[in-house]
């Protein structure tokens, strides 16, 4: 409901010197390597022999990190083979309405990207995509916000419209990350990129906080012993809304997302944002090696994937197995798995030795997060007229502890069709959700608003059956995102750190691990692009390529800046 950036706890001077630093990147504190330095360099990301030109590599999944995976790979000159189980784009999942006007799409997926994702701005930019402001609770591009809790609502344009409680907790949100976290002194060594700073405030908290949750974390802090405050923290929270379904995890996971500002001065990507991975399956590059200009990722699948995995296993000759579901055996040096981890546990038919068995730990433990989401398309974005009697807008950007949580509205204009996502829910508000139809969704959802806008009818203004999600029920993902418990921390370490397989041993090697759910920012789309670009460095690595000294990747400086390493006895 703030920026992330603690106010209350400094004074002008201190607010204006921080504001002079550079803008935050999604930079550490982990692994503090600047991916979008590493993008932006004229030498590119690497080389390998030409010997070795055209060698082919398996990408399992055809998501934003699968495709960035095989994009880059196939600038190389090697030949990416993608399979993939469903649809290019994975949670980039971009979907019309039946009978509905073009323009009119719901965000399933990921919807609102911070500017902190600095490497998928890259991305972004070179397939020539648009953003906009994306209609978070109280930002600066939100008509106007309602908080409802406890059968109570209360309008606003901004914070200091809502009774002072809500100001009460947004400072003592701010004065509990200052009290427990550095947080000041990490922002500012991000801004700077100040690695060794980065890493010796962040050595000491991993090691302090590894077992903390993120609830445990409020209590311990003297800004937060009511609780009235942490139940009104956790049901409408910071920047996005209410963070309560995030209370049992591990705090380290909270403050790598406030530390860069990652849910904060949120975009959408105009027309959706599937077109990101579409665009980029589509996309001829304009420096490539090996292939002739004009080629792209689809014309090398001939306009499609390679459909999905069923087996994964290893052969002699240090080749990796991989069969698809039309029965097709292909043997690779170097296989990419970008697909969601459990993926490895249920629904691919695994051999053991694919990776060490500290690594099987780490997958098993896994913990993924359960979202769903539904929305309708309506006739114009209504929500903006005038009511006579209060003067305030008909309907508001809601955040209630009803069914809903939060309910976004979206448009592209006062005269034309627009769409309400009318819930967003995480944990066990979406489990709620799950046994109901997309129809019987809407109407327990409908019957809620009502309560907040008794006078506000939704339903004539819905002009097409609604669309629906629930990720946890998804047959190739089976839950949203990532988010590590307590005590996860080395877990997550091995997963991330796989890339660098010279550690492994020799029949271990060959298989990479990437995705959002390997990164230190899981639900974040700059998680899947860094760990695609890592995935990238450890195949050219094994095929024997090198990157130019000027621009050296993330393998080559990972002494430098390798995770923190915590005991295991």
């Amino acid at each position: 409901m703030t920026s992330t950036v603690p106010t209350a706890v400094h004074d002008q001077q201190e607010e204006r010197a921080l504001d002079a630093l550079p803008p935050v990147t999604m930079f550490g504190p982990d692994f503090p390597y600047a991916y979008d330095d590493y993008l932006a360099h004229p030498a590119g990301l690497g080389q390998i022999p030409a010997t070795e030109h055209g060698g082919e590599v398996a990408v399992v999944g055809g998501g934003l990190s699968g495709v960035v995976t095989a994009y880059e790979l196939m600038k190389m000159g090697l030949r990416p083979v993608v399979y993939e189980a469903d649809r290019i784009g994975g949670r980039l999942r971009t979907v019309g309405f039946d009978g509905c006007d073009d323009s009119l799409t719901a965000e399933m997926g990921a919807m609102r990207f911070p500017p902190s994702s600095t490497a998928l701005q890259h991305y972004i930019d070179l397939v020539g995509l648009k953003t906009r402001p994306f209609p978070n609770p109280l930002a600066p591009d939100t008509p106007s916000t309602v908080v409802d809790l406890k059968g109570e609502s209360h309008y606003a344009r901004t914070i200091d419209d809502l009774p002072p409680v809500y100001r009460e907790v947004a400072d003592a949100w701010s004065a509990c990350l200052e009290e427990g976290a550095d947080f000041s002194d990490m922002n500012r060594a991000i801004r700077e990129r100040d690695v060794p700073r980065i890493r010796e405030i962040w050595s000491r908290l991993v090691e302090k906080l590894d077992n903390q949750t993120f609830y445990g974390f409020l209590c311990d802090s003297t800004a937060f012993t009511s609780f009235r405050h942490r139940e009104i923290f956790g049901q409408v929270g910071f920047g996005t809304g209410g963070w309560d379904t995030d209370f049992p995890n591990s705090i380290l996971e909270i403050l790598r997302v406030v530390y860069t500002e990652a849910d904060d001065h949120h975009r959408g990507i105009v027309g959706g944002s599937q077109q990101l991975p579409l665009r980029l399956w589509e996309r001829e590059p304009g420096k490539i090696v090996h292939w002739p200009q004009g080629t792209s990722l689809a014309s090398l699948h001939g306009g499609a994937p390679r459909p999905a995995v069923t087996r994964l296993h290893r052969a002699a000759g240090d080749r990796v197995v991989v069969t698809d579901a039309s029965g097709d055996i292909r043997s690779y040096r170097a296989v990419v798995f970008t697909a969601q981890s459990w993926m490895l546990l249920s629904q691919i038919d695994c051999d053991d030795s694919l990776f060490p068995i500290d690594h099987w730990t780490a997958i098993e433990r896994t913990h993924y997060m359960e979202s769903s989401k539904l929305f309708v398309p309506v006739d114009r974005p209504f929500w903006l007229d005038e009511d006579e009697t209060t003067g305030r807008d008909t309907m508001s950007m809601t955040l209630t502890d009803r069914m809903t949580r939060g309910t976004y509205l979206l448009d592209d204009g006062p005269d034309r069709p627009a769409v309400i996502c009318l819930s967003y829910t995480w944990c066990d508000d979406s489990l709620k959700w799950l046994p109901l139809s997309a129809n019987e969704r809407m109407e327990v959802m409908l019957k809620s608003l009502s309560e907040i806008y008794p006078n506000v009818d939704i339903r004539k203004h819905i002009i097409g059956s609604p669309l629906t999600v629930s990720w946890e029920n998804e047959p190739y993902f089976m839950g949203a995102f990532k988010a590590n418990l307590p005590g996860h921390y080395r877990y997550q370490r091995r997963l991330f750190t796989h890339f660098m397989q010279d550690r492994l041993p020799a029949d271990k090697r060959g298989v990479f691990l990437a995705g959002d759910d390997i990164s230190w920012t899981a639900g974040w789309a700059e998680g899947a692009v860094q760990t695609a670009l890592n995935a990238v460095w450890g195949v050219m690595h094994r095929f024997g390529g090198t990157t130019d000294p000027k621009n050296p990747g993330p393998g080559d400086l990972y002494e430098e800046i390798a995770p923190v390493e915590l005991p295991e006895d």
